[in-house]
């Protein structure tokens, strides 16, 4: 029928044998009426509003705190960030008024049948970095949960987030839009590390998940109290069923720690682009990692300077020649002939093909020598017969040396 009512998230519950509303939680398992509500089990408060009340859990980290290697009070240079970003508006930006977000939902899917039944949002306030985890007891709460985060991100201009462009932002937008409350992120800025994170660490970590690059960019693995996050919203429909908040206790430590995370790696990648050589870089990649990262912002020089630091580095065969292939680009785009010149020869030395390509047109447009052009032209023709490549690859080198080689013959050049 076309005016058929939709059900509603608690009919679907309802369906699933889930109750809704906190007055008749009966937990499996105990006599009936009997419960651990939230309250007893994480401290926190209600926060009223037009809609009801939110429960909130907040917690302090002082100017000491440090999550492992990482301090916590943003000390770094937010210019490199902001710039990588492609929004200046960083630059005059109080650290203040960033507000590091981070849900836990029903589900993975988006759409408007995933909500967030925990909202976890901090901010700094001077020294000390405060977090504020807005907790759904009751699918029924969700308005008052929304209007409660809404008056927390008021004196904010900007989010934080760690996939949550991609997430998080689309599926809060969607649930304000569903009960009609204003979006109060709808003009933030908005900064989301993970992009930031696979360009600093893709070639070398197997994961950029924010766990993984706490324990292993940070040096910070969790307690005991961490739980998967696969494992949350079965945890939470658990809740829901039986009315025993006892198991989200872990929960809450994840969202906690998710939310710290964001701000100690915040202050780490600030500090890795606002001077990469300080100390903190260990690994060769790493430094490669951020010489390509300068390189697309035009910071020439830099650059240079990082991939020279790599390949002075300790790196496995294929990323050294890799990297000696930008570099050698690099310094031809910045004009330094010599320095790129050097390194096509060092890399023609190892069979290359690319690297005699570079040297015949160096030889021909610069040096006006046809005849050491032609060398190494017929040269990388050799080397191609040696190579073990897909034939359209082989295909596609010998049609543009066969076309070079031609040309210069009608030069009149001569091979050495």
């Amino acid at each position: 029928m076309a005016n058929a009512k939709r059900p509603s998230l608690a009919d679907k519950l309802k369906a699933l044998g889930v109750k809704t509303g906190v007055t008749d939680l009966e937990p499996a398992g105990q006599a009936p009426g009997v419960r651990t509500p939230i309250q007893a089990v994480v401290e926190g408060h209600f926060v009223a509003g037009r809609r009801g009340e939110a429960f909130v859990v907040e917690q302090a980290w002082d100017a000491n705190y440090r999550h492992g290697q990482a301090p916590l009070p943003l000390t770094a240079s937010l210019a490199g960030i902001a710039a990588w970003s492609g929004d200046p508006r960083l630059l005059e930006m109080p650290v203040e008024a960033l507000a590091f977000l981070d849900t836990e939902t029903s589900g993975l899917a988006g759409g408007t049948g995933t909500y967030a039944f925990m909202v976890g949002v901090g901010r700094f306030d001077r020294d000390v970095f405060r977090t504020s985890i807005f907790f759904m007891r009751d699918p029924s709460e969700e308005p008052a949960l929304l209007e409660a985060l809404v008056g927390y991100l008021a004196p904010c201009q900007a989010l934080v987030t760690f996939n949550g462009k991609a997430f998080d932002a689309p599926l809060l937008a969607t649930r304000y839009t569903m009960h009609s409350i204003p979006n109060p992120f709808e003009n933030f800025l908005h900064l989301d590390l993970l992009p930031l994170a696979r360009r600093l660490w893709r070639d070398r970590l197997p994961s950029r998940a924010l766990k993984y690059l706490e324990e292993n960019i940070l040096m910070a693995p969790r307690g005991s109290e961490e739980v998967p996050g696969y494992e949350i919203p079965y945890i939470y429909f658990d809740y829901l069923r039986s009315g025993d908040a006892t198991p989200l206790k872990g929960v809450f430590y994840h969202n906690a720690m998710d939310v710290v995370a964001m701000a100690a790696l915040l202050n780490h990648m600030a500090a890795l682009l606002d001077d990469p050589f300080d100390g903190r870089v260990q690994h060769a990649l790493d430094f490669v990692a951020l010489a390509k990262l300068f390189e697309s912002l035009s910071n020439w020089d830099l650059a240079a300077r990082l991939y020279e630091r790599g390949l002075e580095s300790e790196l496995a065969e294929a990323d050294f020649w890799a990297a000696v292939q930008r570099l050698s680009a690099l310094q031809r785009r910045r004009g330094d002939l010599e320095t790129a010149v050097r390194l096509w020869k060092q890399a023609a030395g190892q069979g290359h093909v690319y690297a005699h390509v570079e040297l015949a047109k160096y030889y021909e447009h610069r040096v006006r020598d046809v005849g050491a052009a032609l060398e190494w032209t017929r040269r990388a023709m050799e080397r191609i017969g040696e190579l073990d490549i897909p034939r359209y690859e082989y295909n596609h080198w010998m049609e543009e040396l066969r076309h070079r080689h031609a040309r210069l013959e009608t030069k009149g050049g001569k091979t050495r």
